[in-house]
């Protein structure tokens, strides 16, 4: 798909991190965006920055995922990209002793569901009303109605000590990525799902710089973490390619996570 001034995108979580170059990366090349997420004040800022729509919106909720669609196809009209990096990352172990006094703890059961919710259910949930809307769309060329990214994780197939949450959230959106392709392959819309290893996101930038440091050596190479800017590339290379379909890929400079 040729990204141009008719086309619209929206993207969930896209105030920061990743949502937020991906954002400004198909401001840069003309489409009409609109940006889900639950920071208001960031995500309204950035709206305004480059001339495109805020909508509130927490995916784990069907009324607010409807009405952040209709909020936006009513501004620009039916959107034929979406992308997906709305998500959370929590971590404790299955059960564990505590050091202090030897008693003991297992996974807070909310906290699980919480990254399934989010990860998961509400990537799911933005991609079957978006899907919804695409059809409607005439197609483009190759048939092409419409394009969908989804973020994993590296996680959802090397998950480290405490990660059973997140990997097992980033692991189903790995896994339905290639059964969503085949859903929608007769009515021209395309899913593929990236993978990223460590990046360079407000929760990283959290980090002490020695431990920013020293995770990016621990990064075979280039040995540094992951630009935002580099996912955001590779997503828009994914919408512009019409051949990639029902894809993952890990985008991390060759890391494989070991147990801790």
């Amino acid at each position: 798909m040729h990204i141009n001034g008719e086309i619209v995108a929206v993207v969930t979580g896209g105030a920061s991190g990743l949502g937020e170059a991906t954002v400004r990366a198909l401001a840069a090349a003309g489409a009409k965006i609109a940006i889900f997420d639950m920071n208001e004040a960031v995500g309204s800022a950035l709206a305004s920055e480059i001339g495109g729509l805020f909508c509130k919106v927490d995916v784990t909720s069907d009324d607010e995922v409807d009405a952040g669609f209709a909020k936006a196809r009513d501004a620009f009209g039916q959107e034929r990209i979406l992308i997906n990096c709305a998500g959370i990352a929590n971590g404790f172990k299955t059960a564990s002793r505590n050091k202090s006094d030897g008693g003991t703890a297992r996974f807070p059961m909310r906290d699980f569901e919480k990254a399934v919710q989010i990860n998961l259910l509400g990537t799911f949930r933005c991609i079957a009303a978006s899907a919804q809307g695409m059809l409607d769309l005439d197609p483009l060329e190759d048939g092409e109605r419409g394009a969908i990214i989804c973020t994993a994780s590296v996680a959802a197939q090397d998950g480290q000590m405490g990660q059973a949450a997140y990997s097992a959230s980033k692991a189903g959106v790995l896994g339905m990525t290639l059964p969503i392709a085949r859903d929608l392959m007769g009515e021209g819309i395309r899913i593929n799902t990236i993978l990223p290893g460590l990046f360079l996101t407000p929760m990283m930038r959290g980090l002490p710089e020695n431990v920013q440091a020293s995770l990016g050596a621990s990064v075979p190479f280039p040995k540094r973490l992951g630009a935002p800017e580099e996912y955001a590339s590779l997503a828009l290379h994914m919408i512009g390619n019409r051949y990639l379909n029902g894809e993952s890929v890990r985008l991390d400079g060759a890391i494989r996570l070991g147990p801790r």
